[in-house]
């Protein structure tokens, strides 16, 4: 097989990717060649494809209602129980390393975050919630950002919503499909931490937790440490993207 020739300068580094390995880095000067090599490091197996969000960034975070950012375009909204690993699953469905701020300590998300993915659309991470060491003042201003943000924002779409596995549905949980049902929008829930169970218990949750909501949101199986369900999240989230 003949073998194209580039004008390429190769480099290696030290990558901090989740899989810990040293990757090469190959800097391209032709433009067939980025293409080639964009295709061989998206599809070969074992490398962790490149991000479909190249221009992605944070836009800015909000305490209220009237620091929102304009309410153009589309947006989607990321919510979760605090410990549920919503954060850890914004940075594999983006497919950005520390997109989302993760933490070891619950709770650590206080405010609403907007990312921009594309030109025109968003991805809005919510305050976690259940998180019983919040002082009680702070719970209600959170549930009452919450409750301005599903009223307020015409230009969102759907909603992420993030459970642990091992806990299931939660009152909490509930609630904020209340939240998303009483404006309409289409609901999609990402079980993750899957990889903490064996593959029966866990296929055993998701049939419990599609049971219990029928028809009212899609489920998943979602493990971010070992990126199952990476596409069928990013997916989903594009198909709420282009509503």
């Amino acid at each position: 097989m003949a073998i194209a020739k580039f004008n390429v300068r190769v480099s290696v580094q030290d990558d901090e990717r989740a899989t810990g390995c040293k990757v090469l880095i190959v800097l391209l000067r032709d433009p067939e060649a980025v293409r080639l090599w964009s295709k061989l490091y998206t599809e070969f197996p074992g490398h962790t494809p490149m991000s479909q969000y190249p221009e992605a960034h944070f836009v800015k975070s909000a305490n209220a209602a009237d620091q929102f950012p304009e309410d153009t375009g589309v947006e989607v909204a990321v919510a979760g129980r605090s410990n549920a690993g919503k954060s850890s699953a914004i940075n594999v469905i983006v497919n950005r390393r520390q997109f989302a701020r993760t933490s070891k300590t619950p709770g650590r998300t206080q405010l609403v975050n907007f990312f921009a993915l594309r030109d025109g659309q968003r991805l809005v991470d919510l305050p976690g919630y259940g998180f019983a060491r919040v002082a009680e003042k702070t719970r209600r201003h959170w549930g009452d950002l919450l409750t301005d943000y599903f009223r307020v924002r015409r230009s969102l779409k759907g909603l992420l919503l993030i459970v642990d596995i091992r806990r299931q549905l939660t009152d909490y949980d509930r609630q904020m499909i209340e939240f998303a049902e009483d404006v309409d929008l289409p609901i999609h829930v990402i079980l993750t931490k899957a990889d903490k169970l064996k593959r029966g218990q866990a296929a055993k949750a998701l049939l419990e937790v599609q049971k219990e909501l029928g028809d009212r949101a899609s489920v998943q199986l979602f493990s971010a440490l070992k990126r199952l369900g990476e596409q069928e999240a990013r997916q989903v989230l594009e198909r709420f993207l282009a509503a």
